[in-house]
């Protein structure tokens, strides 16, 4: 696309004044290619899907192993490369399902910027503005693309996540703004000055929104352990090629097949290709619960969090409020305050929830509003002369209007203890109100100017508002799940503290008695950890605060979870470990989290930790399979090498005991459900339990090699010594799946039963005998090789049992 010079030429700016584009103009540019077209996917292409799966390091070298294979021995030693195109091919098959549910969900999830063209608003795609747009601007609006204000209305636009300044900035006509940045308070127009490629910071949305394989624990921790074993793998390979073939001089394709049958169990092929099936199944389970993961670890992360900070409204609430009363305090006359709060209403071009609330109870009977009851207020001669938009920071918005008498008058609206003063005897009042869960709002009258800094100093109490909060039906279910899962929950919101702390309170959760004000939070990080851990209910929180908290915790090593809806969540779900946004949030929150509820459904979150505790648990488990494999496979070469006889197994008999002992089972047990707690140390915990296993396994099966090496002699003895080795082998690596597949369900074990009976029937079989090259001859060794797997199976409940106690399992 070929963009213009970022200032609008007059041609450009043809529109009517605050008409917006005309369709002809919209057309004319649309050919120019002066479209916002910075493509933003949500997940990885076709193309790069297969490259991923396809062309790794691994599959490179088995490739090559596989040629060899295939040019000197039978087909059934070349058996590990038609797996490996098998696990290839799933790998691709389950990330492109996993594509198509991203996709989808995103498509349900994608906010739609309101254009005006021919003076009709209308919500189109982001992709779809074109240069010189007029774009409509609300509270929670990200800017999608740079523009310069045509309107504003106390427009109100935080650029810290580009800039990294907290505090909002106030936009006037003329002002530029800078895609990335995203509205907080207030309202207005800009006009596009540029599009595509060319905008500020152009790749933020592209980047919060795509599907990512971004770095995680589990992932940074298998590929630390493929790296150790490449640095093991190529000097062990390269002893054993030496020793096959040259040192002992055998038939040469035999050698060749011995020397491959020892470096191919080596890599542990099928761990990186079943973590991306679990994290790709795991997409797809969560997609059917209409929770969009717009970073792939995010599933991950979640399992690890200790802590999770809830904002109340749209997470423990439902987003819509009722006015249950309004009380006038001092000589005030309802029906005068009626007349008021429609008009304040009528006045907000796009109310919060709580001015909504109000809306709805006291709608105006003019302007336009025909679906208002015969008895509203008629608001019609009242004229709107200024307006102060509602921030997160001061706690209240306001309005002035010349009367029907010709009077001028100016209010406030908002929260009852940033209006009065500490000594107010309606606090008392407003307390018992609180306490029942109740919101309540106050409405005074402001005696200087709305856009004043002190715009509050000596307002005139005149109502209370009161409105009833609707409790989410789930949310009880879901903080007491976190409750039974020793994670911590944590209420942060800009609403009264004592009325949070009473909605807390009826959904059951610990700590809801005591709500602290976070305007008596200390503001050093260490003390307002402390606070933070002591205490579970937190109101009168500002954007800032929130951000504070979350770092708070953070420095006391905490894994911390945010969700919110609000543009005043933004700044702490960018910090947070994860941010988990509802799918009916403000543009920007659903922009910078990591995990978006489009059912807005704070009961998913559940769903999404079980998930993601799934998915490391079972990792961490087929991992200690694959990399026992791998351990014992390494120290068999050592060992053949130091040794100098030839390697005891064909790969034929190694893919028959990873299949059976490894492949098949590891790929039920990396999708089983699993609820353990996520630990840390992923590398660790794995290598502690595979070392001791591989070197178990390892010396089991030398040690029955040797002994066959001595008892058998003449023609057949290498097949005789292989497959009783091969029956040691098999026997001893049962047992580490038996463990690993602990505790036992009716499944696991049919699952443990199902691979030993697999192996009867090929050593029971005479052409699977044959084909596999297996046949146990006579009865003493076979017996030998049983008795050997026995002692070797005790070695190995000792040695994980002792890990365990020293290590904490």
């Amino acid at each position: 696309m070929t963009q213009r010079a970022s200032e609008l030429s007059g041609e450009q700016r043809a529109g009517a004044p605050g008409r917006g584009l005309t369709a002809a103009e919209v057309a004319e540019r649309i050919s120019r290619g002066e479209v916002n077209d910075v493509p933003v996917r949500s997940s990885r292409s076709l193309t790069e899907i297969v490259r991923a799966n396809v062309f790794t390091r691994f599959n490179l070298i088995i490739g090559v192993l596989w040629v060899i294979m295939l040019a000197v021995a039978p087909i059934q030693d070349s058996l590990f490369g038609f797996v490996i195109i098998a696990n290839t091919g799933i790998g691709i098959v389950q990330e492109w399902r996993a594509k198509k549910t991203l996709d989808s969900l995103a498509v349900v999830g994608e906010s739609k910027p309101v254009v005006r063209r021919d003076g009709q608003a209308a919500e189109i795609h982001t992709s779809e503005i074109v240069l010189g747009d007029l774009v409509e601007l609300g509270p929670g609006d990200k800017v999608v693309v740079d523009g310069t204000v045509a309107e504003a209305d106390g427009l109100e636009v935080d650029e810290s996540l580009l800039t990294g300044e907290a505090d909002p900035v106030l936009k006037k006509t003329g002002d530029p703004v800078m895609s990335g940045s995203f509205v907080v308070a207030g309202g207005g127009a800009f006009t596009a000055t540029k599009v595509g490629r060319e905008a500020y910071a152009a790749q933020l949305a592209e980047e919060a929104s795509r599907f990512t394989l971004v770095r995680s624990e589990l992932r940074s921790g298998i590929s630390t352990i493929l790296k150790y074993i490449t640095w093991m793998m190529v000097p062990t390979a390269t002893a054993l090629v030496i020793s096959q073939l040259v040192v002992k001089e055998h038939n040469f394709k035999d050698s060749v097949a011995r020397t491959v049958g020892g470096i191919v169990p080596m890599i542990p092929e099928g761990l990186v290709l079943l973590t991306s099936v679990a994290f790709a199944i795991g997409v797809v389970r969560l997609g059917r619960k209409q929770c969009l993961v717009q970073e792939l670890p995010a599933i991950e992360g979640l399992a690890r969090v200790d802590v999770v900070c809830l904002d109340k409204t749209g997470t423990l609430t439902e987003g819509g409020m009722d006015v249950t009363e309004l009380r006038p305090l001092g000589d005030s006359e309802e029906p005068y305050l009626r007349r008021v709060l429609a008009a304040f209403g009528a006045s907000e071009p796009r109310p919060n929830a709580s001015l909504q609330a109000i809306i709805d109870a006291y709608p105006a009977a003019e302007n336009g509003r025909e679906d208002a009851p015969e008895d509203a207020p008629a608001d019609g001669a009242w004229t709107t002369t200024g307006t102060l938009p509602f921030s997160s920071a001061r706690k209240y918005s306001g309005a002035a209007f010349t009367e029907d008498g010709g009077a001028s008058s100016a209010w406030l609206l908002g929260a009852p203890d940033v209006l009065l003063s500490e000594d107010d005897p309606a606090l008392a009042e407003i307390g018992q109100l609180n306490e029942q869960g109740l919101r309540v709002l106050l409405l005074a009258r402001a005696r200087g100017e709305l856009d004043a800094p002190d715009a509050a100093e000596g307002a005139d109490p005149a109502a209370l508002v009161v409105l009833e909060q609707r409790l989410r039906p789930d949310a009880g279910r879901t903080l007491a799940y976190f409750g039974e899962q020793r994670v911590a929950t944590k209420v942060i919101s800009g609403d009264n503290a004592v009325s949070v702390g009473a909605v807390a309170a009826k959904l059951g959760m610990e700590g809801a008695d005591h709500p602290l004000d976070a305007r008596r939070m200390p503001e050093d990080t260490d003390e307002m950890a402390s606070a933070m851990e002591r205490n579970a209910v937190f109101g009168r929180v500002t954007p800032q605060q929130k951000r504070e908290m979350v770092a708070a915790l953070q420095s006391r090593g905490h894994t911390v979870a945010m969700t919110g809806d609000g543009v005043n969540d933004v700044l702490a779900l960018k910090d947070a470990d994860i941010g988990v946004s509802m799918g009916s949030g403000s543009e920007a929150t659903r922009a910078v989290a990591q995990i978006v509820l489009l059912n807005n459904s704070f009961a998913t979150l559940p769903s999404v930790v079980a998930e993601g505790r799934r998915v490391i648990g079972n990792i961490t488990r087929v991992a200690t399979l694959f990399l026992t494999k791998t351990v014992y496979s390494v120290l068999l070469a050592v060992l053949v090498v130091c040794f100098q006889v030839e390697y005891p197994f064909l790969p034929r008999h190694l893919t028959l005991l990873s299949t059976l002992t490894i492949g098949v089972p590891a790929f039920f047990l990396a999708l089983a459900p699993n609820k353990e707690r996520a630990h840390p140390h992923f590398v660790r915990r794995v290598m502690r339990y595979a070392i001791p296993s591989g070197v178990i396994c390892a010396a089991a099966t030398f040690v029955m090699y040797l002994i066959a090496r001595h008892h058998y002699a003449g023609t057949g003895a290498l097949d005789a010594e292989t497959s009783a080795a091969t029956l040691t082998l098999f026997l001893v690596s049962m047992w580490v799946l038996a463990i690993i597949a602990r505790p036992y369900t009716w499944w696991r074990i049919c699952l443990v039963a199902a691979m030993g009976l697999a192996f009867l029937v090929v050593l029971a079989v005479p052409w699977l005998q044959d084909f596999f090259a297996l046949k146990l001859v006579g009865t003493r060794m076979p017996w030998t090789a049983v008795g050997i797997a026995v002692v070797a199976s005790v070695a190995l409940e000792y040695a994980w049992r002792l890990v365990g106690r020293r290590f904490g399992g």
